[in-house]
């Protein structure tokens, strides 16, 4: 990545796949144009071998002017990467402006459409100035979207036998709405989605799933904590 001027939107999540593949989710620095520019790394998921040489079979690898390392395109502030452990696919997701956070299955050289398609608006109230609509073709539609956001962050699948309750549950941290977001999972789709933690009203910046089977939620707090969870009355889904 070259030095930017910007001081926001870095994204910066990493994760290896089954084959040993290094994808790297990049945010677009605050400078929303150039999600789109295959001739630039911002606002893209980079795919990478695992001594951090471009794979043959990128997509972009043979189009001139496109950087090789290029997987997928068109990602906003990508907040939470992590592999689906029962389907195997990546799932990558990211801040959306004002409303509009997501969830993509980020496929080989696909469009993810920020900033031409959004299902948030600007800060101001105002539309995006380079939004053409909520679904735009040639772009590809999220998986799964909060028209309020709740600024997600932090990405875990509970695939442990430890605590049955979770099961087949995603967990996401919540900086604004401050609270754990839980989302029962079945295949590729979301089925069902509940939050809990949210009595501590505290901004999570991360979930993890330890060996142990139990969460681990880390606050963004100027006392900033590591929690320990386990399900129980306390904390089961409260919506």
């Amino acid at each position: 990545m070259p030095k930017l001027s910007t001081g926001n939107h870095f994204g910066g999540r990493m994760v290896f796949d089954a084959k040993g593949a290094l994808f790297i989710a990049l945010g677009e620095n605050n400078q929303r144009a150039t999600a789109q520019d295959l001739d630039k790394l911002q606002g893209k998921l980079v795919r990478l071998t695992g001594q951090g040489e471009i794979p043959p079979d990128n997509p972009f690898v043979h189009q001139a002017g496109a950087r090789p390392e290029i997987w997928s395109y068109g990602i906003r502030n990508p907040q939470g990467l992590a592999i689906n452990p029962w389907s195997g696919a990546l799932w990558l997701h990211e801040h959306g402006p004002r409303g509009g956070d997501e969830i993509n299955i980020p496929e080989k050289g696909k469009n993810y459409g920020w900033p031409l398609a959004t299902w948030g608006i600007n800060y101001s109230g105002l539309k995006v100035p380079e939004a053409k609509g909520e679904i735009v073709e040639g772009t590809e539609q999220p998986v799964y979207y909060w028209k309020d956001s709740p600024a997600i962050s932090g990405m875990a699948f509970y695939a442990s036998d430890v605590f049955a309750p979770w099961r087949h549950k995603l967990f996401i941290g919540a900086l604004k709405d401050k609270e754990v977001i839980v989302m029962r999972v079945d295949g590729n789709t979301v089925t069902e989605e509940g939050r809990i933690l949210g009595d501590r009203k505290q901004r999570i910046r991360d979930v993890r799933v330890g060996p142990d089977g139990y969460l681990y939620v880390l606050t963004d707090e100027s006392d900033g904590q590591l929690l320990k969870v386990s399900p129980s009355p306390d904390t089961a889904a409260t919506r």
